[in-house]
């Protein structure tokens, strides 16, 4: 059987756990950063877990994460 191929793209952006959760980066840290505050700004700096439904489906492609 042939091996499986990864989606480089969501290779990029998640990685899975030692216990098989999916990590990610939080949305909104590109740009109009001046009217967040300093809390708002420094929580989106932090990784956070994929939701069950979609680490299912990021985990597929990714077989070998």
């Amino acid at each position: 059987m042939p091996k499986v191929k990864t989606r480089k793209s969501v290779s990029k952006r998640f990685s899975v756990t030692k216990n098989g959760k999916v990590k990610r980066s939080q949305a909104k840290m590109r740009h109009l950063m001046t009217c967040k505050s300093r809390n708002k700004k420094r929580n989106l700096g932090r990784n956070t877990l994929a939701s069950a439904p979609d680490a299912k489906n990021i985990k597929k492609m990714m077989p070998y994460g």
